[in-house]
């Protein structure tokens, strides 16, 4: 039996906290609350430390889960729909998860346009309630679809602010949390139960978004340790101010920013190429969906067979990536001395904060748009028909004149 939580609201002057009066006993339902208050509380309050669109659209993502912990309760009590009845069952479910995916496509203009993506890729591994008879592997693919995204996010804030790259790994441990709790519980599909009532009655009878939510913005989760009660050590007044000592005047040895462990591993769709030296002999036989992340290698040579999606050369030295064919784009951010042959077909590489690339194209790839900003010293090596290859400089010097009201601008090199 099933006893719907009734949630109180209690309201301080400084917090705010939720009271659980009765509690669910159904396993399954259980365990979904224990994905609430642990993995989704993590990913929801470092939505809440990047706030504005991030946190906006973590609190429609915020609806979806409770959503579908409220369907799980009807569940629990119900046996399982006729196949006519199970739309309607379904679409609450439905109506919230578009609501994620309509704020992102409203909001393209965002800054945290990638954030948003990679939630809208992957929200719709909530439908895995409507998949039989196996709904793990779904709610893992559609945890892979925000790979293209989340790389995005990391390529931009993993040297600026580490929140990002938490918020990355909050997100896939969601899903990967959320994936192992289908498996277990739900393995050949949505657990129904054979001698409940009607799907369709309980589901009218339900109170809205009956469940144990993580906690809205601006409301704080109150543990023991952070309660004066329960941690004598609050009480203490302030300590009393002390001078700290100015720090040595001798300098601190540089930090080699490619000291790391080594790491050569496939994680779902993305292969981790991380803080590899002096190896020349990398191989990896990659897929149409899957894309390739190299960061923090020095000196290395990474060989990656077969189509693939993309590939991200990221804060590399000496170092180059020689491939087939590429569905999207390669991307070469904050690297020195970097190489890249491509064999097939690439249609997109872009070269952005770095000094020294040369990009090798193939007869295939010869329509390859190149963007670059905030780079110098590149080349683009053309083949021609004697087998040898042409070096083109991409230009790294302009002049703008001022146009009446608008901008006039021309290189001053060569081009």
């Amino acid at each position: 039996m099933c006893v719907c939580p009734q949630l109180t609201l209690v309201t301080g002057r400084y917090y705010t906290i939720f009271i659980l009066t009765e509690e669910c006993t159904v396993p399954f339902v259980l365990a979904y609350d224990d994905l609430l208050s642990g993995p989704f509380k993590t990913f929801f309050d470092t939505s809440q430390k990047i706030g504005g669109d991030v946190a906006t659209i973590t609190n429609l993502v915020q609806e979806c889960f409770i959503n579908q912990r409220a369907f799980l309760v009807m569940a629990s009590k119900s046996q399982r729909p006729l196949d006519t009845e199970l739309p309607q069952v379904l679409e609450p479910t439905g109506k919230k998860i578009q609501a994620v995916i309509a704020f992102r496509e409203s909001n393209r203009q965002s800054k945290f346009f990638n954030h948003l993506s990679a939630i809208s890729e992957s929200i719709s591994g909530l439908s895995w309630v409507a998949v039989a008879p196996a709904p793990a592997p779904y709610v893992k693919e559609m945890g892979d679809s925000a790979m293209f995204y989340s790389n995005r996010v990391l390529k931009d804030y993993r040297e600026k602010d580490k929140v990002h790259v938490e918020w990355v790994q909050n997100l896939n441990n969601v899903w990967k949390e959320l994936q192992e709790y289908v498996r277990k519980y739900h393995t050949t599909g949505l657990s129904w139960n054979t001698r409940g009532g009607n799907a369709m009655n309980n589901l009218k009878a339900a109170p809205p978004n009956c469940g144990v939510p993580p906690p809205p913005p601006r409301m704080f989760w109150v543990t023991d340790d952070m309660k004066t009660h329960k941690n004598p050590s609050l009480r203490e007044g302030p300590k009393p101010f002390v001078k700290q000592s100015s720090p040595s005047s001798r300098a601190s040895p540089a930090k080699d920013v490619f000291a790391g462990t080594p790491k050569l591993a496939l994680e779902g769709k993305k292969w981790f190429v991380e803080y590899q030296k002096d190896n020349q002999n990398i191989k990896i036989d990659a897929k149409m969906d899957q894309c390739v992340y190299i960061f923090r290698c020095q000196n290395v040579v990474v060989q990656v067979k077969g189509k693939l999606n993309s590939i991200i050369l990221d804060s590399c030295k000496k170092s180059a990536v020689v491939f087939d064919d590429l569905v999207s784009a390669l991307e070469v951010v904050n690297c020195q001395s970097s190489k890249v042959q491509v064999m097939g077909v690439m249609p997109t590489i872009s070269i952005e904060k770095t000094d020294g690339c040369q990009v090798f194209l193939s007869k295939a790839s010869l329509n390859t748009e190149i963007i670059s900003a905030k780079s110098s010293e590149m080349n683009i090596m053309v083949p021609k028909p004697d087998g040898e290859f042409a070096e083109l400089a991409i230009p790294e010097q302009f002049l703008t004149k001022v146009n009446g009201l608008s901008l006039t601008t021309t290189c001053t090199e060569s081009c």
